[in-house]
């Protein structure tokens, strides 16, 4: 019986201390993601770069239930850029076909900051982004060019979490 008693013991010890471990490990890696995460759903804000009138990549990340329709900014033309300025900026969404223009992309570029993410939606249906542009987009921080529209939600998410840091 004293043998029993102190197996489980043991046993009960070793149970609470891998508990205990995966707690800490969990909380010192998982949750500051999932953390920023929920606060950039909640709380910053996407700015969409399109042409007017064309709602369909607000519509796709409304329609995807991950975003409030408040935390999306649509800017039409460079003239307005100047909106896309804010502490709660999260992620700029460039839709590429009505905005290749250097001198367009240039602007967006010197208004994106590093804790800002930048995502040139480029659909392969509308060519390729020329190799200078690619350039350019490539030497700023948190940047990238998306072809696909699933893989723009999942690059939004990811942006998300990964520009959760003041800065």
């Amino acid at each position: 019986m004293e043998m029993e008693n102190a197996l489980s013991n043991i046993y009960h010890v070793v149970v609470i201390l891998t508990f205990l471990s995966g707690v800490i490990k969990w909380k010192g890696s998982i949750f500051p993601a999932i953390f920023r995460l929920g606060q950039g759903l909640a709380k910053r804000k996407i700015v969409i770069f399109s042409e007017k009138g064309n709602n369909s990549l607000r519509t796709l990340l409304t329609d995807s239930g991950l975003f409030k329709e408040k935390n999306i900014i649509e800017i039409t033309s460079d003239g307005d850029i100047g909106r896309a300025e804010g502490t709660s900026i999260a992620v700029f969404l460039v839709y590429w076909p009505t905005w290749k223009e250097d001198a367009k992309l240039d602007a967006i570029l010197a208004k994106k900051l590093d804790n800002y993410s930048l995502i040139v939606y480029a659909p392969s249906e509308h060519g390729q982004l020329p190799h200078e542009q690619m350039q350019k987009v490539s030497k700023h921080r948190n940047s990238t060019v998306v072809n696909f529209r699933g893989r723009l939600l999942t690059d939004i998410l990811a942006s998300m979490m990964t520009t959760g840091y003041r800065g």
